[in-house]
């Protein structure tokens, strides 16, 4: 079921969604460990993120060689920030996850704009200009979906779109590429620390597809009020990260 949640939102109004992996597999699946949730929704973070991309690639909306860079940075920037976070105690983590859920609403209630530059590509020509650009924002979007577990693909569209001022439909398609390689590298890390519960990841990830299938049947019907849709789940964000944030905190108080 918690699956399935976050595969009918990510499937109604696209990236953002996966915000909820970590608080549902903590506080519905009952996960009882703070690492543990992290790591094994990272799992189900990349194989939701692995699917969308195969879409994306048959529509042809995917800039490979800016998404490809921008990635690369991005894994080495999410091995630092997994290392980092299972280095912190879990309800600092999670504590400062609900903060970022916070973040995340709110940024989700602006929508994100192109860039008044024109669209560049990324040639032998546009390298130096763009590469510093694509490479910075990788290893720091990397990072902190590393530390918190998530896909990131709320920030990897605008730091795509801040690089290279491609459009945003482009941004979208090669911004999976960046949640696939990242929530990969986490997984992987968090793995190898033998945090990650595989059976709940795989139900996870069923309930996922199911939903995402549901959600993208509901995003065409309902058409021109996505954007009221977005709104409301931001506010639904927002007002979970309130109760993560303050649950997690009353332990230090």
């Amino acid at each position: 079921m918690s699956g399935g949640l976050v595969g009918f939102v990510l499937g109604l109004i696209g990236a953002g969604g996966s915000i909820l992996a970590v608080p549902l597999v903590f506080y519905a699946v009952g996960v009882p460990s703070q690492h543990i949730a992290v790591g094994t929704s990272a799992v189900a973070v990349a194989a939701s993120a692995l699917m969308s991309l195969a879409g994306h690639a048959r529509a042809k909306t995917v800039r490979w060689r800016c998404a490809l860079t921008f990635a690369a940075a991005g894994i080495i920037g999410a091995l630092v920030g997994t290392v980092a976070g299972k280095a912190v105690a879990g309800k600092l983590l999670l504590g400062s996850f609900g903060l970022m859920m916070i973040v995340v609403g709110t940024s989700m209630l602006f929508p994100v704009r192109a860039s008044a530059r024109g669209d560049t590509q990324l040639s032998s020509d546009t390298a130096p200009e763009l590469l510093p650009r694509l490479i910075g924002y990788g290893f720091a979007v990397g990072f902190l979906s590393g530390f918190f577990g998530i896909g990131g693909g709320f920030l990897v569209v605008p730091g795509l779109i801040s690089a290279t001022s491609m459009p945003v439909l482009n941004a979208v398609g090669s911004s999976l590429v960046s949640v696939t390689a990242f929530g990969t590298a986490s997984a992987a890390s968090y793995a190898y620390s033998a945090l990650v519960d595989w059976h709940v990841a795989a139900l996870f990830v069923g309930g996922g597809a199911a939903g995402s299938f549901l959600g993208l049947v509901v995003s065409r019907a309902l058409g021109k009020n996505e954007r009221l849709l977005k709104s409301i789940f931001a506010a639904f964000v927002i007002l979970i990260g309130c109760y993560v944030a303050f649950d997690q905190a009353r332990g230090f108080l």
